[in-house]
């Protein structure tokens, strides 16, 4: 990948130097996944951080046999970053939802680029502070309808990994386990809601090609803001 595309595909590296790209992308590894296979396990946690190139993948919290949904990440995202400074023992692992193709760096070659180049050291931060964000708005949604909270997750989705098409945007068709937790509602009224959405023609589930089709994120946005 060139150093442009990737500054592009990935917000974390944008007004980064040509140099810390080059250098990054020299020593990168990329990694090839199918749906349903661990992309990292809990006790590998710490060890690099990994840059989405394409598909989806979901982070679980593990609790005995019980696993719930924390978080879905798409193209251009990364994970791993807040792992590489913690040496706490991890109860969470990586799935992945689709295919997917990730490039990871090691936890030490990344650490020596925060501290060679200041401004990826400021993007980094502001990237935390807005998942911080968005954890938080997640938390004061915790009592609204669940119609609410599963609009506020599908705008989430396709605003930050979504793309666009001539009648709308497309995320992938997620399971109604781990979008049910990500929303905190029940897969019983993610699915109710899911179908309310399909009659009033906001949303088309295209289960032959695994995606779901916004066709109208400007009555999403009104119905997640009430």
């Amino acid at each position: 990948m060139q150093t442009e595309a990737f500054s592009e595909l990935f917000p974390l590296f944008k007004g980064s130097s040509p140099e810390t790209l080059e250098w990054l992308l020299s020593v990168a590894v990329k990694h090839d996944y199918p749906p349903d296979r661990a992309v990292v396990m809990e006790d590998a946690w710490g060890n690099a951080v990994y840059f989405i190139v394409s598909g989806w993948v979901k982070v679980r919290r593990l609790s005995g046999e019980n696993a719930a949904t924390l978080a879905i990440l798409g193209r251009g995202d990364f994970f791993g970053e807040m792992a590489i400074l913690d040496e706490s023992p991890r109860s969470n692992d990586v799935i992945a939802l689709s295919p997917v193709r990730l490039i990871s760096v090691s936890a030490q070659r990344f650490i020596q680029t925060l501290f060679k180049d200041p401004q990826l050291h400021h993007r980094m931060l502001q990237l935390m502070v807005r998942r911080l964000r968005q954890s938080n708005q997640r938390y004061q949604l915790r009592h609204r309808p669940p119609a609410v909270k599963l609009a506020n997750t599908l705008v989430e989705l396709a605003e930050s990994y979504g793309q666009s098409t001539e009648k709308g945007v497309d995320i992938l068709n997620i399971p109604t386990k781990d979008l049910a937790d990500v929303t905190d509602i029940s897969p019983g009224d993610t699915n109710k809601i899911l179908e309310k959405l399909v009659s009033k023609g906001w949303v088309n589930i295209d289960e032959d090609n695994k995606t779901i089709h916004l066709s109208n994120l400007k009555h999403l946005h009104h119905l997640s803001s009430q």
